[in-house]
């Protein structure tokens, strides 16, 4: 079982910047495949980013949603069991919850886009953006 809780959402003006954090519990943290969705109010929840697991120190494989391309970035710590999504120049379209969220173990460096992919998802944190 693995537990997930992010912090870091708020409101920010358009064009200002956030980043979210992501602590997973457990001592395998390295081996999962990680992402981070987000919905908003009356629409489905839609993939954001996403980094497969990076065990044996490689960097990982990520990849993005076209409309966060360029603006967002997904990283992780392992010595901390975090996941973070750095998000810049934040437009109004942004408005949503995050949810992070693993799959795993995971044993190939494979990314994966689809919600229903992944095992374990997080509580969400509202990021609200203002034009």
């Amino acid at each position: 079982q693995v537990q997930l809780v992010e912090s870091g959402g708020g409101l920010v003006q358009a064009g200002g910047s956030l980043r979210l954090s992501c602590v997973g519990s457990g001592s395998t943290f390295s081996s999962y495949a990680m992402g981070w969705f987000r919905q908003a109010p009356g629409k489905e929840r839609e993939f954001v980013a996403a980094i497969s697991q990076n065990f044996g120190n490689n960097l990982g494989n990520t990849n993005y949603a076209d409309s966060v391309k360029g603006r967002f970035a997904i990283s992780r710590d392992n010595a901390k069991n975090t996941l973070y999504l750095q998000m810049n120049t934040l437009k109004p379209e942004d408005t949503a919850v995050y949810y992070c969220t693993a799959r795993g173990p995971a044993f190939s460096r494979t990314i994966y886009y689809r919600a229903t992919d992944y095992n374990y998802w997080g509580q969400g944190t509202q990021v609200t953006v203002s034009s």
